[in-house]
């Protein structure tokens, strides 16, 4: 996770909110084919959710410190 979140501590917040809404439609894409056929990875939708939330987190560290 460290990577993950030193990724994000570098881009501005406007590139992160970009990226989150990013996640948020391929998150509702994945739930939409979930229904359809299933994948072979059944742990994708739940490693969006947690890269949204990582990204989420330092979205809201960086706003709190401005």
């Amino acid at each position: 996770m460290k990577k993950i979140t030193k990724t994000y501590n570098e881009k501005t917040s406007k590139e992160l909110a970009k990226e989150a809404n990013l996640i948020r439609e391929e998150i509702a894409k994945l739930q939409l084919s979930f229904k359809s056929n299933p994948p072979k990875d059944t742990n994708s939708l739940v490693k969006k959710r947690k890269q949204l939330a990582v990204l989420l987190t330092v979205l809201g560290e960086k706003k709190n410190t401005k």
